[in-house]
C-alpha cells in the first residue's frame, strides 16, 4: 500500500553527510577534518596525475628500429635492447628468460605440453 523508498538524490546525500559530520564531529574540530581531508584529496590527485605521466612516457616510448629483422637473434636483441639490457655473452635462451621476465609472464617450462 505504502512506498517507503528513499527517494533522495545526490545533492540531498551531501546534506545529510554534512550534517552527519557536523553531529559527530561538532563545530570546533570541523574545520581541521576539512584541512586532513583536503590534504588527502590534494595527495590523491598528485599521486594520480604522477601515475599518469609516468606512464604517458612508457606509452611515448617505442624502440628504434632500422630495418626488419633477417633472423631469430636479431629479434632478440632488438627486444631485449630496448630494455637497455647488454646482449653481449647471452644465449638465445638468456635473452627469452630475459624478455619473459619483464613481460611478467611465467619462465617455467614444466607447465608446457
Amino acid at each position: 500500500m505504502f512506498d517507503y523508498s528513499l527517494d533522495i538524490l545526490g545533492n540531498e546525500w551531501i546534506i545529510i553527510i554534512f550534517v552527519a559530520l557536523v553531529l559527530i564531529l561538532g563545530t570546533n574540530q570541523l574545520p581541521s577534518a576539512a584541512r586532513k581531508l583536503g590534504k588527502i584529496a590534494y595527495e590523491f590527485n598528485r599521486a594520480r596525475t604522477e601515475v599518469q605521466s609516468q606512464m604517458k612516457n612508457i606509452s611515448e616510448t617505442t624502440p628504434n628500429i632500422s630495418a626488419p629483422v633477417e633472423n631469430e637473434r636479431q629479434k632478440l636483441e632488438t627486444m631485449v635492447k630496448t630494455f637497455g639490457i647488454n646482449v653481449e655473452g647471452k644465449s638465445d635462451d638468456d635473452l627469452r628468460k630475459i624478455i619473459a621476465k619483464r613481460m611478467g609472464q611465467n619462465t617455467d617450462n614444466s607447465n608446457k605440453a
